[in-house]
């Protein structure tokens, strides 16, 4: 028997916390309930849900701050987190995804909406099949260990900059707009903006350490990772005598 996916919703307002409840367990999850962070982290201690959904704004400890701490610790970096919160500004949304969300729903929000968003962080974080590790220059990613080296570095990304990073290294040297990056890295979530490629495309970056020249912005086009050597110092120039 197939089981029904965890999903822990760290909400403090009753009403929100148990609307969203009835509609997973209608849709096939298995929610739990968490109405500040103090009592969100006991669940996370107790054990790893399939995915959260977090309010920013809870008595105590925020829910950015704990989404750093989880994306920070070795344990739980890999939890899935869509932040849904009444906090809608862009500079909001940039700041839930820098901190480590993998989606971001502004209330008020349609219930179908939600899960749908639900069901495509769930399908991107799906563990994919083996595969050949995939070289580019000095960049290696190698898809059954969820490792990416560059050189003898060992580079940590998340789990949705790996799969940017995995599909850019499988399609090398191609300009890939923003809305080709979402159907193809992001699935057929409709609902997901443009802009959260660029502050994954910044993750990315930063992650990727010395490779970051790698990955190109063409303006007015996309994104572009490309296998261009690394820059060497130029040869001294022999002086020739009188």
């Amino acid at each position: 028997m197939k089981t029904m996916p965890t999903i822990l919703v760290v909400e403090d307002e009753p009403a929100i916390a148990e609307l969203v409840a009835v509609n997973l367990r209608h849709n096939g999850f298995r929610p739990l309930w968490a109405m500040d962070a103090a009592s969100a982290q006991r669940e996370i201690d107790a054990a790893l849900p399939d995915l959260v959904l977090l309010d920013w704004m809870l008595p105590g400890e925020s829910g950015l701050n704990l989404a750093k701490r989880w994306r920070a610790d070795k344990r739980t970096e890999g939890i899935p987190i869509i932040m849904v919160t009444a906090k809608g500004d862009e500079r909001d949304r940039v700041a839930g995804l820098d901190a480590g969300a993998d989606d971001y729903i502004a209330k008020p929000f349609s219930t179908k909406e939600l899960l749908a968003r639900v069901r495509a962080v769930l399908r991107r974080r799906a563990p994919q099949g083996a595969q050949e590790p995939i070289t580019q220059g000095a960049l290696v990613l190698d898809p059954a260990t969820h490792r990416v080296h560059f050189g003898a570095q060992e580079l940590k990304l998340g789990p949705t900059e790996f799969k940017l990073l995995h599909y850019l290294m499988g399609h090398p040297e191609r300009v890939h707009s923003r809305a080709q990056l979402l159907d193809q890295v992001w699935g057929d979530h409709v609902y997901i903006e443009e802009r959260t490629v660029d502050v994954h495309v910044k993750r990315l970056r930063e992650a990727l350490s010395g490779a970051a020249p790698m990955l190109e912005t063409v303006r007015g086009a996309g994104y572009r990772l490309t296998a261009r050597p690394l820059v060497e110092a130029a040869p001294l120039a022999v002086s020739q005598g009188a």
